[in-house]
């Protein structure tokens, strides 16, 4: 009777710290969410006040000069653009960790996910870069760099995202040939 009880005491003393590790994981990852949603909900509110200060900013141009109202579309673009950006990004946060959260992915799974994130933020690059060459003033041509920079980013970000899709593909290749090999 002596041996029993103790062995149940060692073996719950045991089990407590792994139990306790659980639930703290649990805490945390319920945590983590609820931070993630919050951010996301306030990422959403800010482009909806951006898209809306665009629009605004649009609208009492065309209202007091005819003139002014070309540069003032290319404003309300590139507030719309970068506002829709600021939502894609807060939707893929919402969707991959408040949603969908569900620790560990495959590679593919992962792929996925990170080149969508990816391809917003490209697109807002490359808007933001087409804008900015329509609003450079002509009669100041070294006004164009930064826009031009932006393209070339832009590029950059495309180029590092289909080595990355290559590397990632090929590696997923290789971890399913490896386990059929096991």
């Amino acid at each position: 009777m002596g041996t029993e009880h103790l062995s149940k005491r060692l073996y719950a003393n045991r089990l407590l710290p792994e139990r306790i590790l659980r639930e703290e994981s649990f805490q945390m990852h319920h945590l983590s969410r609820i931070t993630f949603a919050i951010g996301s909900i306030m990422l959403m509110l800010l482009a909806v006040l951006l898209a809306t200060f665009g629009m605004s900013g649009l609208v009492e141009t065309l209202l007091h000069s005819w003139q002014d109202g070309q540069k003032a579309v290319v404003h309300a673009i590139s507030y719309v653009v970068i506002s829709m950006a600021v939502f894609d990004v807060a939707k893929y946060f919402m969707e991959e960790e408040v949603i969908l959260s569900r620790g560990k992915q495959t590679l593919g799974e992962a792929r996925t996910s990170l080149t969508k994130f990816i391809t917003s933020i490209i697109i807002a690059v490359f808007v933001e870069g087409l804008v900015g060459i329509f609003e450079t003033n002509k009669e100041n041509p070294v006004t164009i760099l930064y826009p031009a920079s932006l393209l070339l980013v832009a590029t950059g970000i495309v180029l590092a995202l289909g080595i990355y899709q290559r590397l990632s593909v090929t590696a997923e290749r290789e971890k399913k040939q490896e386990n059929l090999t096991d």
